[in-house]
């Protein structure tokens, strides 16, 4: 079985989503047989590249709203998170454009360390607080998550794996995301949705089934 998830690292709720199929695959009785396939997917694809902005003031901007509003709706993802053991820090958070880190989530695919180099930009995203939008920090996540350093920098510096994001983004509009996290499992079952882990196992076990006939 193979379970698709189109996600971005700025996404809190994807990075709940994570969580909820990590917990829905260890109830799973055929977990064994299940692999995950983390693909790209912008929020906000419009955001300028190498330039950071606070968290609050970016949505404030977005959403017409002022920091406080901002900051109150978002206490209710932080509370939930924390349910999922995730400390998030909105208040230390920036805004980033994240093709960059894409394309090395492509560059970690190719090396066996997707999953974990997930883990590892999500994590730093979303509860350290790090910008992203800086070359020398993509460089020290991605080593973190076991990508060799000059291999790093030579994707930075230039295009590689910039059609392999665009193609994922074309293939979840393609397939109806309305938003994300994205799940598609054995392309049988697709939903949008940090879905609660009992909806998670139930699309897991219908997959299976079908699956098998």
């Amino acid at each position: 079985m193979q379970v698709q998830v189109w996600s971005d690292v700025v996404c809190p709720w994807c990075y709940i989503g994570r969580r909820r199929l990590e917990r829905a695959l260890e109830r799973f009785e055929h977990a064994g047989e299940v692999e995950v396939l983390w693909r790209s997917f912008q929020l906000d694809p419009s955001f300028p590249r190498g330039v950071s902005q606070p968290v609050y003031d970016a949505l404030a901007q977005k959403m017409g709203a002022s920091v406080e509003q901002v900051r109150a709706m978002t206490e209710q993802v932080t509370r939930v998170a924390a349910q999922e053991g995730l400390e998030y820090r909105f208040e230390s958070g920036v805004m980033v454009n994240t093709f960059d880190v894409h394309r090395l989530l492509h560059l970690a695919r190719e090396r066996g360390l997707g999953g974990w180099a997930h883990e590892c930009f999500m994590r730093a995203q979303l509860v350290l607080g790090r910008d992203l939008s800086q070359a020398r920090t993509l460089v020290e996540v991605a080593a973190q998550a076991g990508l060799e350093e000059g291999e790093v920098r030579r994707v930075l510096e230039g295009r590689d794996y910039a059609q392999d994001v665009r193609e994922d983004i074309d293939a979840a509009r393609r397939l109806g995301a309305g938003g994300v996290p994205f799940f598609v499992i054995d392309e049988t079952v697709a939903f949008s949705g940090a879905q609660p882990v009992e909806v998670l196992v139930a699309a897991l076990d219908k997959a299976h089934r079908a699956g098998r006939g």
